[in-house]
């Protein structure tokens, strides 16, 4: 049963020392094409992939940081290539993932189950190159993967899971019905699955697209969110097709592209981070992060990271946090004699300031060398009990 939550929701959550800080990475991208073909279908596809690397470029090393990638194969909109989507991949490459597309139902008649299954496929080939010597990602990849798309291609992703097992998760963006149904194939989805939709997608309205692909799933931990002011091509980078297309439509986009962007990448790291690495941390981080966020609506389905469980707000004395947004200057206040450790984290649960708190009801500290942007306060008593909180670092 979906547990709708409203904004003033507070994330209470055990962090265990079981629980690793998933701290972001700072990989390059690294970017090559390969051309291979199923031979169960005897069909050619051309992959585009990039994938953590040292320095920039075509055909470079991988990494030769201690890694093993997850696989994230991704399907373009209709009309759409590739290309338009750099904001996914040096995202998701930067901290740790490759992401491979297909080039494949490009044209103006394209064939969804077909690029369903190319997106299945491209998981395949991939490992299958994690065991090929000879190859740049030989041992390099991890067995888990993601399948993901935008638009059609988000359809696609949808008919894509029912063929590899290996695919362990599933991210939509703006994700359009298909000929051969995603809402059908939604409801034998079991896997976790994040669906993300614009309040102010004209071209695949949520009511008719997503909404119902997120109510026929039957995962065991689905998330829908919708961005307040978000549109269909802003899911992606700047495309003229695409652009042409909504252009004719209305409601008209209520945020800049940037600005989507950022709101869609402080999802994106955390839920793969817990659906694909077993991270308890980032886990909690999108739950607190999706509980707060005055940029989306959303649904949740389960309860995140379950293994720690949860304590009641009984557990931990009441926090208050002021101001929020704030410009710098920070108030914590505590209804008791509080001793502990406050850490401010990243979206990606990278630790960047500490404070030690002892024997203090109220407690004062700084962000103001923190640049503008989402942020986590993880506070953490003598008990080892901890609470995850929201934070904005505004002007």
């Amino acid at each position: 049963m979906n547990l709708l939550r409203s904004k003033s929701t507070i994330f209470t959550i055990v962090a265990t020392i079981l629980c690793s800080i998933a701290a972001a990475q700072p990989f390059a991208v690294g970017h090559t094409t390969l051309n291979v073909t199923d031979p169960s279908r005897n069909r050619p596809v051309t992959m585009e992939i990039y994938y953590p690397a040292d320095v920039v470029g075509n055909d470079v090393a991988f990494t030769q940081q201690p890694i093993t990638a997850p696989i994230v194969t991704f399907g373009h909109g209709f009309v759409m290539t590739w290309d338009a989507y750099a904001n996914v991949w040096e995202e998701l490459v930067a901290n740790g993932y490759v992401v491979a597309f297909p080039i494949t139902e490009t044209g103006f008649s394209p064939n969804h189950l077909e690029l369903g299954k190319d997106l299945a496929f491209v998981v395949t080939a991939m490992q299958t190159e994690s065991t090929t010597p000879a190859s740049r990602f030989f041992g390099r990849l991890d067995s888990s993967a993601c399948v993901m798309g935008h638009s059609m291609g988000g359809g696609a992703a949808f008919l894509a899971v029912q063929y590899n097992p290996s695919i362990r998760t599933m991210i939509t963006l703006a994700a359009a019905e298909t000929s051969t149904s995603a809402i059908g194939a939604a409801a034998s989805i079991t896997i976790p699955s994040l669906v993300i939709a614009g309040a102010n997608d004209c071209v695949t309205p949520p009511s008719a697209h997503q909404l119902p692909m997120y109510a026929a799933l039957v995962s065991s931990c689905k998330t829908y969110i919708s961005i307040v002011g978000a549109s269909h091509c802003q899911m992606a980078d700047q495309n003229t097709l695409c652009s042409i297309g909504e252009a004719s439509c209305t409601p008209t986009p209520g945020i800049t592209r940037s600005n989507q962007h950022t709101i869609i990448n402080r999802y994106l790291v955390p839920w793969l981070d817990y659906h694909l690495k077993n991270d308890c941390i980032s886990g909690n981080i999108f739950a607190a992060t999706v509980a707060s966020d005055a940029a989306v609506t959303y649904q949740l389905s389960c309860t995140i990271c379950p293994s720690t469980g949860l304590f009641p707000a009984s557990s931990m004395e009441e926090i208050k946090i002021y101001p929020n947004p704030t410009s710098g200057a920070l108030q914590l206040q505590f209804s008791a004699y509080f001793n502990g450790n406050v850490t401010v984290l990243d979206i990606y649960g990278k630790s960047l300031k500490e404070f030690k708190i002892k024997d203090a009801t109220e407690v004062a500290f700084s962000i103001s060398d923190l640049p503008e942007g989402y942020y986590v306060l993880r506070i953490s008593d003598h008990r080892n009990l901890t609470q995850f909180r929201s934070l904005i670092k505004s002007h």
